[in-house]
């Protein structure tokens, strides 16, 4: 199993943090910032965990969720999808999974938070 990471996120400071965060575990992160991009990205590159904010400029991230896991690419099927997104209305949670999420994490990003999340689909490298 590899290391790589796809966030896909339009802030540039909210992509940095976890960048660092990411990166000081010895994770990859691969950056998207649009849905569009994410979308490709995910089908063009081998990735073994997805983070996708759900408010991006082109498509949300409900969209980049359906059409990842509806890509016709088997490993996409499967491939973990965590949302974070500063989205904490009732029913948020319920949509990101409909959407093909498979966990929902909310803005503020809590480093901790997002360490374990991430090791639960992805083994920190050794």
């Amino acid at each position: 199993m590899g290391h790589n990471i796809l966030y896909i996120e339009d802030n540039p400071d909210n992509m940095l943090l976890v960048q660092r965060a990411l990166e000081s575990r010895g994770y990859k992160l691969l950056k998207a910032e649009n849905g569009e991009k994410g979308v490709a990205m995910a089908k063009a590159e081998d990735v073994d965990l997805i983070l996708l904010d759900i408010n991006l400029p082109d498509i949300d991230g409900y969209e980049v969720a359906q059409r990842i896991r509806s890509s016709g690419t088997g490993r996409l099927a499967y491939t973990p999808i965590i949302a974070i997104t500063a989205n904490a209305l009732k029913g948020d949670a319920e949509k990101a999974l409909a959407s093909g999420c498979d966990v929902y994490m909310s803005k503020p990003i809590n480093i901790r938070e997002l360490w374990a999340r991430v090791e639960a689909f992805v083994p920190a490298p050794q």
